[in-house]
C-alpha cells in the first residue's frame, strides 16, 4: 500500500486529470447503465466503486475502472433470465468472489502470453469505434446510448447506419458546441502560456464553454438551444433523506439458484480477461512504462464487484477509454482514478443540476480525440513496415473488434498469431543445406532451439525427398527440446528407412540428452546390418 506521502506526490497533475476522467465517465455510467437495461444510478455506484476501491487497492498507476459496455449484453440478458435485478447482483457478488480466488491463484499470469501487435490491434479498433459512435453525437443525433460499444445496437442499427442517419439530423446548435469544444481542446496545449494552466485542463475548460453557449441559446430564445434529451441526464435528488431509495441490495436467495451461479461464473471469467487486456493495454501507452501486478488488480476488481452488487450496482472492468483519458490527461499515479471516483460521489450529493447542463456534444468532442489518438494511422504504418506476420494479426484485431466486440475481436487476432506462429515454426524447426563433394553428396540439417510435434510432418516431408545414395547429417547440437514423435521418426530412418534407399544417416549432438547418437562405426555398422536385412527380405 502506497504511503501518503507518495499519493499526494503528483498532485498537480492527478487532480486535473482525475477531473478529465469524471467528465468523461459520468456520461458513460449511466449511457452503459441505459444499456443494461438497469437503474441508472446502478452505472455512477460501479464508478465510484471503481475509482475509489479498485483505484485504491491496485497498483496500477493508470488504470481505471468502471461500468464496462463489453459487459452490457451480458447484464441485459442476465437480468431477464433471472427475472430481478436483486439476483442479478447475487451473481456480481459472487463474480468478485471468483474473481479474488482467480487473483490468489496467479490466473492474472495469462495476460503475458497476449502478443503486442493483438493489444495494439485492439486499441486500434476501440479508437476507430469510439470515434465512429461520437460522430452522431457531435451532430446531436443521440439516438443511440453514450458508452454503447456494439456494432449491432439495441435500436436494430448499426454503427455506420447510425453514422450515416446522422447526417439527415443535424443539430446546428450541437454542431456548434462540437466545433467550439473541439477548438479549445485542440489549440488549449498549442498556446505556450495556457498550457502552462495545468490546474486547468483543456477537456473542463471545453465543458464549460458547452453549458455557456447552450445557455446563451436558451435565453435567447434561438431554435439552436439543446433540450434535455442532448444533455446529460443525472439523477437528481430533491434531498439527502432520499439517498437510501438509490440503493438496491442482493437476493441472497439466489445462492441456490443455478442460474445464478452461472451467471456470476460467465460475468468473472469475461471481467477478468476484459480486466486483464485493459491492464496490458494501459501498460503500453502508460508514458512511464511502469508495470502492474496482474494477480494484484484481479484481487482488486474482486473486491470492487463484490461491494458494487452489495450496493446496487454493475459489475466493473479496468476500462480502456477511461484509462486512455486518464493518461492523455497526464495522470502519474493511481490517484488520479481515486479523484475521479470521489467527483462521482460528490456530483451525485451536490452538483446534479449543473451536470445536467453539459452537451452531449462536449463529452463527444472530448472522445472524439481519445479515439483519434487510440485509432492514429502512425500505428497502420509501424505494423506495416513489421512485415505481414505483425501487420496481419494487428489489422484482423482492430477490424474484428470494431464490427464484433472486444473479446471476440481479440480472439480471431490471437488465434491468427497462433496460425503465424505455427507456421513459421514449422518453417524453422530445422535449417537444411546441401554441399557437394567428390565422394558423393553430404545434406546437412540442423534442428533448431525447440522441435515439436507440430514439425514431425514437416520433417518427414524433407527425409522422404532426400536423395538416394546419400549421407546425411542430422545435428541436434543447438536443440533444448526435441519432442519424442520426432525422435522415434529420426531413429526410424536411422534405422530403417534411410538404408533402405541407400542413405546413411549421421547423427549429431543427440548422445546425451535423448541417447540417439552413434558414432562413425556404429552407425556404419547399423546400415551394413539394416542393408543386409533388407536384401535377404528382398531376395525372398
Amino acid at each position: 500500500m502506497q504511503t501518503i506521502q507518495t499519493y499526494f506526490k503528483h498532485i498537480k497533475s492527478d487532480l486535473p486529470s482525475g477531473l478529465v476522467v469524471f467528465l468523461v465517465a459520468l456520461p458513460l455510467c449511466l449511457g452503459i447503465a441505459l444499456a443494461s437495461g438497469a437503474p441508472l444510478f446502478s452505472g455512477i455506484i460501479s464508478g465510484i466503486v471503481g475509482g475509489i476501491i479498485v483505484g485504491s487497492l491496485s497498483n496500477s498507476n493508470v488504470s481505471v475502472s468502471g461500468p464496462a459496455a463489453g459487459l452490457t449484453a451480458i447484464v441485459l440478458s442476465s437480468i431477464a433470465t433471472l427475472g430481478s435485478f436483486e439476483l442479478f447482483l447475487m451473481a456480481v457478488v459472487l463474480a468478485g468472489v471468483l474473481q479474488l480466488i482467480l487473483g490468489f491463484l496467479k490466473a492474472g499470469s495469462i495476460s503475458n502470453y497476449f502478443p503486442n501487435n493483438v493489444i495494439e490491434g485492439m486499441l486500434a479498433g476501440i479508437g476507430v469505434i469510439i470515434f465512429l459512435k461520437q460522430i452522431p453525437h457531435a451532430f446531436g443525433y443521440d439516438r443511440d446510448t453514450e458508452g454503447d460499444e456494439s456494432f449491432i445496437e439495441q435500436s436494430g442499427g448499426n454503427t455506420f447506419s447510425t453514422l450515416l442517419e446522422s447526417f439527415d439530423h443535424i443539430s446546428l446548435g450541437a454542431t456548434i458546441i462540437t466545433l467550439v469544444s473541439l477548438s479549445i481542446l485542440i489549440g488549449w496545449d498549442r498556446v505556450p502560456a495556457l498550457k502552462k494552466i495545468k490546474a486547468l485542463p483543456s477537456a473542463l475548460v471545453a465543458v464549460i464553454a458547452g453549458i455557456l453557449i447552450n445557455e446563451i441559446f436558451k435565453n435567447t430564445g434561438s431554435t439552436l438551444a439543446l433540450d434535455s434529451s442532448h444533455l446529460v441526464s443525472l439523477p437528481v435528488l430533491s434531498s439527502f433523506s432520499e439517498i437510501s431509495t438509490l440503493f438496491v441490495f442482493p437476493d441472497f436467495g439466489g445462492l441456490s439458484n443455478k442460474n445464478v451461479w452461472t451467471v456470476a461464473v460467465t460475468i468473472a471469467i469475461v471481467a477478468s480477461i476484459e480486466t486483464l487486456l485493459c491492464i496490458e493495454a494501459g501498460d503500453r501507452l502508460d508514458n512511464y512504462k511502469r508495470y502492474s501486478s496482474t494477480n494484484t488488480e484481479l484481487k482488486a476488481q474482486g473486491i470492487g464487484n463484490l461491494l458494487s452488487g452489495m450496493i446496487g450496482g454493475l459489475p466493473m472492468t479496468s476500462v480502456v477509454v477511461r484509462t486512455t483519458a486518464n493518461i492523455n490527461a497526464g495522470a502519474r499515479t493511481k490517484l488520479s482514478a481515486i479523484i475521479h471516483g470521489f467527483f462521482l460521489l460528490i456530483s451525485v450529493l451536490l452538483i446534479p443540476g449543473l451536470l445536467n447542463k453539459i452537451p452531449l456534444a462536449t463529452l463527444a468532442a472530448i472522445l472524439l480525440l481519445i479515439g483519434y489518438k487510440l485509432a492514429n494511422p502512425k500505428h497502420l504504418k509501424h505494423f506495416w513496415a513489421q512485415g505481414k506476420f505483425q501487420f496481419i494479426p494487428f489489422l484482423a484485431t482492430m477490424l474484428a473488434v470494431v464490427i464484433t466486440d472486444l473479446l471476440t475481436g481479440v480472439s480471431i487476432g490471437l488465434f491468427i498469431s497462433i496460425l503465424f506462429v505455427l507456421h513459421g515454426n514449422l518453417k524453422r524447426a530445422y535449417y537444411y543445406r546441401k554441399e557437394s563433394y567428390h565422394s558423393g553428396d553430404i545434406i546437412h540439417i540442423d534442428l533448431a532451439q525447440e522441435v515439436s510435434f507440430l514439425n514431425k510432418a514437416a520433417i518427414k516431408l524433407t527425409l522422404g525427398h532426400l536423395p538416394e545414395d546419400c549421407t546425411v547429417v542430422i545435428n541436434a547440437g543447438q536443440s533444448e527440446y526435441i519432442a519424442h514423435d520426432v525422435l522415434d521418426l529420426i531413429r526410424e530412418f536411422r534405422d530403417i528407412g534411410g538404408p533402405g534407399r541407400g542413405i546413411k544417416v549421421e547423427l549429431v549432438g543427440f548422445k546425451e540428452k535423448y541417447k540417439l547418437e552413434n558414432t562413425l562405426e556404429e552407425n556404419q555398422h547399423i546400415w551394413t546390418e539394416n542393408s543386409a536385412a533388407l536384401d535377404l527380405t528382398s531376395n525372398k
